[in-house]
């Protein structure tokens, strides 16, 4: 379905749901999108542990609602170019780590095989829920199994 001419990235809804844009990439918009965290996660890697966390819970708390709204514009259930589920998740899988390569690129990474492979409980959220609580929840459960991949790789020294 062409989603061309309901998107609008002056409404702010949209350009956050849009990832700032990078939805729109023609390849792999949800890996490109997940990019757009990395402000995010620099700036949280300067906050406290609470700071982080609350950043994370209105990263997600708003995604559902841009998310969703952007979704009811496009009339798709979860349209490839929102992607401010994977900015959320990428986020998540990063929360307490150090801004360092091998922390992004192991959350990244993990992060991604979650959100593409979907075990359960990632495909039960992906299929039972709907709306931008649908959109956002099998992403921020991605997140999560990344986040205790990434402290296990941690907590042994691997990274």
């Amino acid at each position: 379905m062409n989603t061309t001419g309901k998107i609008n990235l002056t409404r702010p809804h949209q350009f956050f749901a849009l990832g700032f844009g990078l939805g729109l990439s023609p390849k792999l918009p949800g890996t490109v999108g997940a990019l757009a965290a990395l402000p995010f996660i620099y700036a949280a890697s300067q906050m406290s542990l609470i700071g982080q966390v609350i950043l994370g819970l209105f990263i997600c708390i708003y995604g559902v609602l841009c998310c969703g709204r952007t979704a009811k514009e496009i009339g798709q259930k979860d349209p490839q170019v929102i992607v401010w589920d994977e900015v959320a998740g990428f986020y998540i899988a990063m929360i307490a780590f150090p801004f360092q390569w091998g922390y992004l690129l192991a959350a990244f990474f993990l992060f991604r095989a979650f959100d593409i492979l979907k075990p359960y409980p990632i495909s039960w959220a992906d299929k039972k829920l709907k709306g931008g609580l649908g959109i956002m929840m099998d992403d921020i459960l991605a997140g999560i199994a990344a986040w205790l991949c990434v402290l296990g790789f941690s907590t042994l020294g691997i990274l």
